[in-house]
This record gives C-alpha cells, sequence and structure tokens, in this order.
C-alpha cells in the first residue's frame, strides 16, 4: 500500500495544469459569457453524493468570501464548483440580534466593555441574520448548484434556533462549523465532547434538511467523537476547521489576528483521518483545508472523501480553478482506466487495514527512519 501511494503521488505531480478557459471544451457545467449555460459530458463518471445532494464531480466551494456576494456565488457556479458554501454567520451576530447580548454580556453593562471590544462591531461583520437569510433566499433563487448555509458558534444555546430560518428561506443544507478554544482548565474533556453532541442532537430536531459539523482535529479521541457525532445524527462530517491562532507583535507587544491562506503542507493530517474514518461512520466525508492542487484533491478521494471543499486556492487562483481541479481528476482517472469514482474512493484508507492502529504505529516507525542526513 506504501509503494502504492508512492507511484500515485509521483503521477499526480507529474499531471498537466489546464489552462481555465477549458473549461467550456469538457466536462462539469457553467455558463458561457453572456448567460448560455452549457454542459459538457467527461468520457469517465466523476459525480458524487454529500449530505444526500448528487453532485456533478466532488469538488465544492467552502465558505469563503466569494459567498457574501450574490455575483461571487454566480461566479462559483459559472467556473463549475459542485455546490457552494456561503460565508458563516455567527452565534455572536445571532444572539446580539436577538437579546442584546454576546456570550451573555451586554454592550451596556460597563463591566464587560474590555471583553466585548475584542469582538467585532454589528457593522463590521457582512451581513446581520435577517440579512443572510434574505441572501440564503436570493441565492437559492439564482443558480442552480445545491446552496449550504454555515453556521459557525461553539453553544448549544438559543441561536441555534436561526437554523429553521435558514432551512425556510431555502438552504440546501446546513453547515454547523463548531469552533472553539476551551481555555477554561476545569473543562473536562467529556464535558466538551457532550456540548458539541448536544449541539447537533438539538438542530436535528428542529430540521428536515442534511446537517454537516464542520470540526477541529484537536480531541484526545478523534475517533470517538467522529461516532457520536454520527450517533447524534449528523449527515456529514468536514475536516478539518483550520486552528486561525494570533501571533505577537513584537514591536507592539500587542496580538494580533490574521488568515492566511492555507498549502499542501496541511492535507496530510486530514488525509489521515478520512482514511481512518471511511467505511466505518456513516456520515458523509468532507475534507476541507490544504488542498492547492489536482494532486491534492486525488489524495482526498483515495482516503475516501465524498467531497472536497476548496477555499484557499480559489482565492489564490480564482474560481476558475475549479475547472483546473476537476479535469485533473478526470485525467488522473483515464490514466489508470477508471470509469467511476467509486473504484478510486477510500483505495488507500484503512478501512481494509487488519489493525488500523498497528498499522498507523508502523508508519511512524518508518517515518523516522527515512531522514537520511
Amino acid at each position: 500500500m506504501l509503494l502504492k501511494a508512492r507511484i500515485i503521488s509521483q503521477r499526480t505531480e507529474l499531471l498537466p495544469q489546464p489552462h481555465p478557459s477549458s473549461c467550456w471544451k469538457h466536462g462539469g457545467s457553467g455558463r458561457k459569457p453572456g448567460g448560455t449555460r452549457v454542459e459538457a459530458v467527461s468520457v469517465v463518471d466523476i459525480s458524487t453524493s454529500y449530505l444526500g445532494l448528487r453532485l456533478a464531480h466532488p469538488f465544492v466551494a467552502g465558505a469563503s468570501p466569494f459567498g457574501r456576494h450574490l455575483d461571487g456565488v454566480r461566479r462559483l457556479e459559472d467556473a463549475g464548483c459542485a455546490a457552494v458554501v456561503l460565508h458563516s454567520i455567527f452565534e455572536e451576530q445571532i444572539t446580539q440580534g436577538s437579546t442584546g447580548r454576546v456570550r451573555h454580556m451586554s454592550a451596556d453593562d460597563e463591566q464587560f466593555a474590555e471583553t466585548l471590544s475584542h469582538f467585532p462591531a454589528a457593522r463590521d461583520y457582512a451581513m446581520g441574520p435577517d440579512e443572510y437569510a434574505t441572501h440564503v433566499t436570493r441565492v437559492k433563487k439564482a443558480v442552480s448548484v445545491p446552496v449550504i448555509a454555515s453556521m459557525n458558534g461553539s453553544s448549544a444555546e438559543s441561536w441555534l434556533r436561526f437554523a429553521k430560518v435558514l432551512e425556510q428561506a431555502g438552504a440546501d443544507a446546513i453547515e454547523l462549523n463548531l469552533y472553539e478554544v476551551v481555555t477554561d482548565l476545569t473543562t473536562p474533556s467529556v464535558a466538551v465532547e457532550q456540548q458539541l453532541t448536544s449541539i447537533v442532537t438539538d438542530v436535528k430536531r428542529l430540521l428536515k434538511i442534511p446537517v454537516a459539523v464542520k470540526l477541529s482535529p484537536f480531541f484526545s479521541a478523534f475517533g470517538n467523537m467522529a461516532r457520536q457525532l454520527d450517533e447524534a445524527g449528523a449527515d456529514g462530517l468536514v475536516l478539518f476547521n483550520r486552528f486561525y491562532q494570533p501571533d505577537m507583535d513584537i514591536k507592539t507587544s500587542t496580538v494580533v489576528s490574521r488568515a492566511d491562506l492555507s498549502t499542501s503542507a496541511e492535507l496530510l493530517l486530514r488525509l489521515r483521518w478520512i482514511a481512518i474514518l471511511y467505511g466505518r461512520v456513516r456520515p458523509s466525508l468532507a475534507l476541507t483545508g490544504g488542498v492547492e492542487t489536482p494532486a491534492d484533491g486525488i489524495k482526498a478521494v483515495l482516503a475516501g472523501a465524498d467531497v472536497v471543499q476548496m477555499m484557499s486556492a480559489l482565492l489564490r487562483h480564482g474560481p476558475a480553478y475549479a475547472d483546473t481541479m476537476r479535469r485533473g481528476l478526470e485525467q488522473w482517472m483515464e490514466w489508470n482506466s477508471l470509469s467511476g469514482l467509486h473504484e478510486m474512493r477510500g483505495k488507500l484508507s484503512l478501512q481494509t487495514t487488519g489493525d488500523p492502529s498497528a498499522f498507523e504505529r508502523a508508519h511512524y516507525i518508518k517515518a523516522l527512519h527515512t531522514w537520511v542526513r
């Protein structure tokens, strides 16, 4: 298996990089200049299913600034993205709009002024909750690909009811981006896990549409966490949320926040856990983060991903890069005489490994012995 992986890696690195304009000559769909929608046919079947939604191929636009504007979403569809995840609406926005509080703190109370000053003001967000719901409706009317609304938060509280508003607005699915750095040293891991499963259980009771959960990898036993979310009813798992860490400015002695685009260097952790979970949990598997080249997308499917979410690559190269990814996958499949995505998905997963734990340990030791001075 390891030798096969090396051969695949060598082949995918040699894949040609097609010009974005070729998206009108090969597989996929989109609009020609002037608005006429076209459909092209590929010799291989790269269709996939995610959250019960049938998609033309596995490359999905993840939550990004493109989703903030109707024209941005149209550009993503025109470029051939199989589905679009809109930018996130935050728990803090929802609670501030409904109760005037952020994390149970009132902006009118002076004792919370310093803490709340670290959060963006309401005017700094791209749109408020009502505007976001209206945006979902407008996007759904404007494009034909599935539209997934994104909610970002950390608590199992009233803000979750906004998911029902988004369902009524027309969203095809909800992506719950559950992000929190637990700084309370008295909070045990089991409490964190119980809160996440409670969130998923509560949202699933509210909705008829599918729910995907976007997670960080920082759990003491991530496999068990995935299984708990499976049992709580999650329809999809999105691996992984990027851990945005603030930096320190030594000139001003202040903490600074910034979001850097991901690179292929971040891919391996995601490949490993997709490969571990494939065939062992019910929810769809989406890989996000570290997908920079067609080879990265191919590896994601070989590990077992149903879809590959792209954000940084689209921001770096433009929406047309989705077609480059799709064509790279098609060419690799043709090269390897594969007719459908099902023939390659999970081929390098741990599903057929007799002892996955021993397999991981063995390759860890092998990796340490590959260093040659």
